[in-house]
């Protein structure tokens, strides 16, 4: 009797199988997360915005104009009124790419935050 020496082609299939359906359950699940560290990314860079933009309404009574780029994308801040607007943060490149960030400030210092082009949510964002 000669021992067995490795596996059966059939129990490489198996594994082959299983691997296969844990990526197939996996990798949609992974490139969720990354759009979701982007929108976090982009909600970050655009709140640190707020505090300068509340500093210049409060020295000079208006929103300012801001357009600036960060690493995925670009900010742009416009005012409608004198000291109401909104900062967006446009992301352009990876995984969030033609998505969102926007903060937008009313004439009674009320910011509220919005998401678009995105079916994920992120904290301190609804």
């Amino acid at each position: 009797m000669k021992k067995q020496q490795g596996f059966t082609l059939i129990e490489l299939m198996i594994v082959v199988a299983v691997i296969g359906v844990l990526s197939a359950i996996a990798i949609p699940k992974y490139q969720e997360y990354v759009k979701k560290g982007a929108l976090g990314s982009a909600l970050a860079t655009v709140t640190a915005y707020k505090t300068n933009i509340e500093d210049s309404i409060a020295t000079s009574g208006n929103f300012p104009y801001v357009s600036a780029a960060f690493g995925i994308g670009n900010i742009n801040a416009a005012s409608a009124a004198s000291s109401a607007g909104s900062i967006v943060a446009s992301i352009t490149k990876g995984a969030g790419k033609d998505s969102s960030v926007k903060l937008a400030r009313d004439s009674d210092g009320v910011w509220t935050c919005t998401i678009s082009g995105a079916s994920t949510t992120i904290t301190g964002c609804n």
